[in-house]
Formats: structure tokens, sequence, C-alpha cells
């Protein structure tokens, strides 16, 4: 599988995945666990608008909010939420990388992103089947809670 079918902001976060050896893949996954940014205060006192990614290993909470795009009137923006705690670095890791990837992007662009995305990271060796099942069901959770805010099917 290729990027092309990647937003670009992925399809970047994906190829810098892809040219690094196995260790090397690791250490930018922790790279991305250090800059996903906290919840906004509105969150953060408020766990309930928050939903549980109950596949992860490690306790993760996420959602979505919609914000009307400003640029010319190209439609909504999502923009998502995290909250893993700071032992977990894969799963803040692989947050971080859907974060950045996707945060921003209309509702049409998150969709279309492949379900098995998380495997062209490299990491199918590095970690355990179990953390990879974790990281579809992230990517799996914001796509069913943006299809829900749009009226679109995921």
């Amino acid at each position: 599988m290729t990027t092309q079918a990647l937003p670009s902001a992925l399809a970047a976060i994906v190829d810098d995945f892809q040219a690094l050896s196995e260790p090397e893949r690791l250490q930018l996954l922790l790279e991305f666990s250090e800059g996903l940014p906290e919840l906004p205060e509105r969150l953060t006192n408020h766990p309930e608008l928050l939903e549980q990614v109950v596949e992860c290993q490690s306790p993760l909470f996420l959602t979505i909010e919609t914000e009307k795009d400003g640029t010319a009137g190209t439609g909504t923006a999502v923009r998502l939420f995290f909250k893993a705690p700071a032992e977990a670095p894969t799963t803040r890791g692989f947050a971080g990388v859907l974060h950045e990837g996707l945060d921003g992007l209309s509702a049409a662009e998150i969709l279309a992103v492949p379900d098995d995305m998380p495997e062209l990271l490299g990491l199918t060796r590095a970690i355990t089947p179990l953390r990879m099942r974790g990281m579809t069901a992230m990517l799996g959770r914001i796509k069913r809670k943006v299809a829900a805010a749009s009226g679109a099917s995921a």
C-alpha cells in the first residue's frame, strides 16, 4: 500500500516512519508521544465528554469537535483531542501521529483514511499485536465519531 490515499500531512508522517529502521521508528513514535498536546481546559474537567478506546492497553480517551473552516468556505474542520497517560508512550505516540496527521482536516478527508493505515508505520514487528489493534481501534473510533458528527457513514 502506498501513501497516495492519505492526506498530505499523514502521508509525510508515514514516509518519515518508512524511511527509518525499526529502532529509529520506535524513537520517532516516542517523539510523537512527547508532542501530543494537552487537553484544553474546557475538556480537562469534563471526562464525560471524552470516549475511552477500550481496545488500547493503556487508558486512552478521545473526542472530536467540528468548527467552520475559515478558508474560502471549504466546509468544516475536525479537531481531535486525546488524553493518554505519560507512562504510555506507545499509545500517546500513536495519538500524536493521528493528531498531527488528521487534526484540522475535513470529515471527508478523515473518513477516506484507510483503516489499516497504522500498518504503514512499519511498527508491526516492533510492538505487540495487541498494541497495533489499539492503534487501529483509535483510528476507527475517530472515523466513527467524525461520521456521526458529519452525517456520513464510516
